[in-house]
């Protein structure tokens, strides 16, 4: 653990609230345009639930590299028709789906992240595209040094493509870099890539009664409550 350098961040779900962010955007919507028919959580989870599957064809071949936000906003426009929601402008449509731009961190994060800076480089290795990454963390505060990822490297995790560019473009080896995610597919796909591993649950990411990633005890390098525990586990 000693020749870590740099820690590499999950980011939906680990270090920001994308279910609380998405509903809160919605509510703001249904409430300027006179929209009260729709369960914005719902609508939330639905669109997140079409997440992988929009990236598994690229992943796939089926479709060429394809960043982030435009597989957002055609998912967007299914769930527009599916939800009943018109009256939409473009510009509000846009303005919807940057929704993804502005998610609130955990109440740890910020905190957490600037205590680990202290000793790490600490990058995004996010699915995310990178002006996403970018104004998510202007508007949030997110001290990253480096905003890296699936973009960069034109393939969406766990891919190892994404893992292995991120390393290669912070001049680090595979083992010299942390990989900290709140899912545990994730950290076993950057293990194998030669990463090592921080896992920080997160029970909160799909609501109350949620589905939580578990089963992982042992498989971990570090595990942590959250990233201010994990600063303290880290010697920070």
């Amino acid at each position: 653990m000693k020749d870590v350098q740099a820690l590499t961040f999950d980011v939906f779900g680990t270090v920001v609230d994308w279910r609380s962010s998405i509903t809160r955007e919605g509510e703001a919507l249904g409430q300027a345009k006179g929209i009260t028919h729709v369960d914005w959580t719902k609508f939330a989870d639905a669109w997140r639930g079409m997440y992988q599957p929009a990236m598994n064809r690229v992943r796939s071949g089926e479709r060429p590299w394809t960043k982030l936000d435009d597989l957002h906003r055609e998912s967007l426009d299914d769930l527009l028709g599916e939800f009943k929601i018109s009256g939409l402008t473009e510009m509000e449509i846009d303005h919807l789906n940057r929704a993804w731009h502005r998610l609130d961190p955990w109440p740890d994060a910020v905190p957490g992240l600037t205590r680990l800076r202290r000793g790490f480089i600490l990058a995004t290795l996010s699915n995310g595209n990178v002006a996403l990454m970018v104004n998510m963390a202007r508007r949030a505060g997110l001290p990253w040094d480096a905003v890296l990822g699936a973009e960069v490297a034109h393939h969406y995790k766990p891919q190892p493509e994404a893992y292995l560019t991120t390393a290669a473009m912070l001049g680090l080896r595979p083992e010299q870099c942390m990989m900290v995610a709140a899912h545990g597919n994730d950290l076993l796909a950057a293990s194998r890539c030669g990463f090592r591993t921080a896992y920080v649950p997160r029970p909160a990411e799909h609501g109350p009664g949620g589905k939580v990633d578990g089963g992982h005890d042992g498989k971990f390098d570090v595990v942590a409550n959250d990233f201010v525990d994990l600063a303290v586990q880290l010697g920070q």
